[in-house]
This record gives structure tokens, sequence and C-alpha cells, in this order.
């Protein structure tokens, strides 16, 4: 039993370090996509848009992070914003009052919002469908509320984090180039997280559930377990994003790292991408925050307010009407075509061949 145990995480280990099973036109577009993120700060030198990549790759984390409960297992979180609050708050609390350093305090926070999501989870997901969408935003918007009229967090005020002498990698004050770096880290472990949760047992429970609960539990599935695994580890992620925020920006407050634009942006990000594929919600981070970042420059700079906003909600709702499967879904169809005209010439040169059988070649000798 002790071998066989022991067996499993280092199965799960092995697998989520591996894309074998997807198609060779994804991990080459993978490696492609890493070798432009690691060149990207060495030939981008303009602060914004360093500074955009970092929230892309921050946004592509946390909608990482939903695709576990909410793309693999089909429940539909809508307050995300709770458990990125958690890990901003303890870096942002403990450094202040302790002075402790970044990556000793990291663990807390993710505990913390373990911790928090198994027990606020533990009655959340016995509701499903639309309630537990609801339920999860209304716990959200609770702590928010409380985090802003409870004086030990700051209140309204917020916390800011004290200013050591940059570079400082223990309390993570960085140059431009330091963030950058660490934040493709942290989604490089969050999708080695979730990919190693849909080769999984657990990832195949979870798609199970999401087409049928009850089908999922009559063969074995244990429904609630799955998903409150899911959840939690959706919220560690969470909360090591929110974590990086405090540190990035050096100051937090409740309406920056609680709110519920937060929350629906995160569910966005992966809706929009593709819910439930693996790249999709790099590919929803990819689309929204460079639209939003630099539509809300360029607009607002030009004293018209309000149309990136408007902007922003028209790609949005031509992409949900056109394709509810988000991007990947356009992307995925256009393989699926093109697959399909190539099987469709392989079947059209065999008949030509098969046909030819038995036929004088021009030229050859009897």
């Amino acid at each position: 039993m002790g071998a066989k145990g022991a067996t499993g995480p280092i199965k799960t280990l092995r697998l989520a370090w591996s894309l074998s099973d997807r198609p060779r036109a994804e991990q080459i577009g993978f490696g492609l996509f890493l070798a432009a993120m690691l060149a990207f700060p060495w030939v981008v030198k303009a602060g914004f848009a360093r500074a955009v990549a970092v929230q892309f790759m921050l946004y592509a984390l946390y909608g990482t992070s939903w695709n576990a409960i909410g793309g693999f297992g089909g429940q539909v979180d809508l307050g995300a914003a709770k458990s990125v609050g958690f890990g901003a708050y303890a870096v942002a609390l403990l450094t202040s009052t302790l002075d402790a350093p970044f990556w000793a305090v990291l663990p807390v926070a993710v505990a913390a919002a373990m911790l928090e999501s198994f027990v606020v989870g533990a009655a959340l997901l016995r509701l499903r469908g639309h309630y537990f969408a609801i339920g999860t935003l209304a716990v959200a918007l609770v702590w928010q509320e409380l985090f802003v009229f409870w004086e030990w967090t700051g209140g309204a005020r917020g916390i800011n984090l004290p200013i050591k002498p940059a570079p400082d990698w223990a309390y993570l004050q960085l140059d431009p180039v330091g963030y950058h770096y660490v934040a493709l880290g942290l989604l490089l472990a969050g999708l080695l997280v979730v990919n190693g949760i849909r080769r999984s047992r657990l990832g195949y429970q979870l798609r199970a559930l999401r087409a049928n609960e009850e089908a999922a539990a009559s063969v074995g599935v244990d429904v609630f377990a799955a998903k409150l695994k899911a959840y939690v580890t959706s919220a560690a992620l969470y909360a090591a994003g929110g974590a990086f925020y405090a540190a990035y920006f050096g100051y937090i407050d409740p309406f920056s790292v609680m709110p519920m634009d937060l929350s629906v942006m995160i569910a966005m990000t992966a809706m929009l991408g593709g819910a439930g594929a693996m790249w999709g919600p790099l590919i929803g981070a990819a689309v929204l925050v460079p639209l939003d970042r630099y539509l809300g420059a360029w607009l607002g700079g030009h004293g018209v307010q309000g149309i990136d906003f408007l902007v922003y909600s028209v790609v949005i709702m031509a992409l949900a009407a056109y394709q509810p499967k988000g991007v990947w879904g356009i992307i995925a169809s256009i393989g699926k075509v093109r697959r399909a005209r190539g099987a469709s010439r392989c079947a059209v040169a065999g008949e030509a061949v098969r046909r030819g059988h038995g036929q004088r070649l021009p030229g050859s000798v009897h």
C-alpha cells in the first residue's frame, strides 16, 4: 500500500511536467510563447508595455486558477477576489507589522486562503448551478465589506508595504525585469499545477461531474470531494497571485484586491479564452488585459472617457455570441476544418492510387 501510495503523487508530478498528450502544434506554440516571454523585457524597453506584460501574466495566472474549478469542474466561481485579497493582505500585514520577508510569508498567505476556502467551500459546494455562483459572489462581497470596516486590516485606507532599498529579493522589491520573471515563474507554476490536475484522476473526475453530476456519482466519483479539492487548489493559486500583487504595487486596499470587478474579470479571462481548455486563460488574458489597458490609456488620453469600456464590451459580446467556447473554440474549429480537408485530400489520393492499380504506366514495357 505504501509503495502504491507513493506512486500516485510522483506519477501526477511527472504528468504535470509533460504535454505529451497535446498535439505537436500546441507544444510548439507553448515553446514559442515561453521564449517570447523570456525575451520580452530585454526587447521591449517601454515601462508601460512592461507593466502590461506583468498584468497579463498575473491575470493569466488568475484565469488558469479559475479553470481548475470553473473550467474542468464546471462550477462558476464569481468570488475569486476574496482569495486574491487573502493572499495580498497576509503579505501586507505580516510584512508591515513583523517586517517578515515576502518568501517567508507567501506560504502563510497561501495557507490562509486554502483554509478559508476549505471552510467556506464545504458549505458553498453543496449548492449547484446559479446558486453556487451567487453564493460565491455573496461571500466575496461580505469579506470585502469586513475588510473595509476592520481597523486591523487598515480599513478603507489600506496598507502601505515598507519600502526597502531595491533590488531586494527577500522582500520582492525589484526592478521591472525582476518583477517580469517572478510573474512568469508564478504563471508557469500555476500552469504546472493545473496541467497536473488535468491529467490526474481528479481532472477526469471534474470533467465527468461537469458533464453530468448524477452520472459521475453513479460510477463512483465523490462529487463533493472532487469539487472541494479543485476549489481549494484554485484558492491557493489566487492567493499566490494576490501576494505578488501586494509586493508589486506596494499598497493594497479592499477596493483594489477584493472588488467584484476583479472576480468577474477573472471569470471572463477564462471564459473568453476558453473555459476548460488548457490554454484558454492565457488567450483570454492576452485579449482582455492589453485591450483594457491600451484602450483606457489611448482613449482616456484623448479625453474620450468611457468609450474604451464600450469598445471593450462590444468585443467581448461579439466573441461570446459567435463562439460560446471562447477564442480557443475558434482555433479548435479552424484546426478541425484543416484536419478534415487533409483527410479528404488523403482519401482522394488513396482512391486515385487504388484506381491506378493494374493500369499500364506510360512508357512501361510488358
